[in-house]
């Protein structure tokens, strides 16, 4: 006789972790829903109804009611993206753009952005309400700075922006992330040697 399987509930290590709440940012949980504002600005998401939000003091603890893994992968999802608005409400994330090419640069116009990327035709994207976009004075259009608190909208509003121009692995021209390693290949080197 095979031996009956008992289903337990799987917890998530990082799942398990209260998320601290630090001093200045507010947080209220209404269901599945949660708010939160600080000086950075106001986020708010709607989770899972099978992941359980618990205020608990400076605190908040992430539970899930899913049966199996479900239970674990929901708890561990809910409580990250949870610590990533408490961050983005009271620091904010920042991603820097580097416009490497002959003439590329950017250009803000009140909330829209402007950039000349070699193209046929000028590139414009207005920015998102809550981001705001910064270009220093002595890089000459070629560095933007952006900032948002949320980390969600940044990343896709940065991925937006670099598929204008994506990096080529040849001249390395396009837009990169400050961070960004790009693969470079080397050209056509043997041209007009061979007989």
């Amino acid at each position: 006789m095979a031996q009956a399987q008992i289903e337990t509930k799987k917890l998530s290590r990082v799942g398990k972790r209260p998320v601290p709440v630090p001093k200045g940012v507010t947080i209220a949980v209404s269901g599945s829903k949660v708010d939160v504002q600080g000086p950075k600005g106001k986020l708010s998401q709607t989770f899972h109804p099978q992941i359980k939000i618990v205020k608990d003091g400076d605190s908040i603890k992430v539970d899930s009611d899913a049966s199996g893994r479900d239970a674990a992968r929901l708890q561990g999802l809910g409580r990250a993206l949870i610590a990533n608005m408490v961050k983005g409400a009271a620091d904010g994330y920042e991603q820097t753009l580097d416009l490497v090419g002959t003439g590329y640069r950017a250009e803000l116009k009140g909330k829209t952005l402007h950039f000349s990327l070699g193209l046929s035709h000028p590139v414009a994207i207005e920015l998102p309400p809550q981001m705001t976009a910064n270009i220093p004075a002595d890089s000459k259009g070629a560095v933007l700075m952006l900032a948002c608190p949320d980390k969600a909208l940044l990343g896709q509003f940065s991925a937006k922006i670099r598929s204008f121009r994506p990096p080529e692995p040849y001249g390395g021209k396009g837009i990169r992330y400050r961070d960004e390693k790009i693969r470079r290949k080397a050209g056509k080197a043997g041209k007009g040697k061979a007989k």
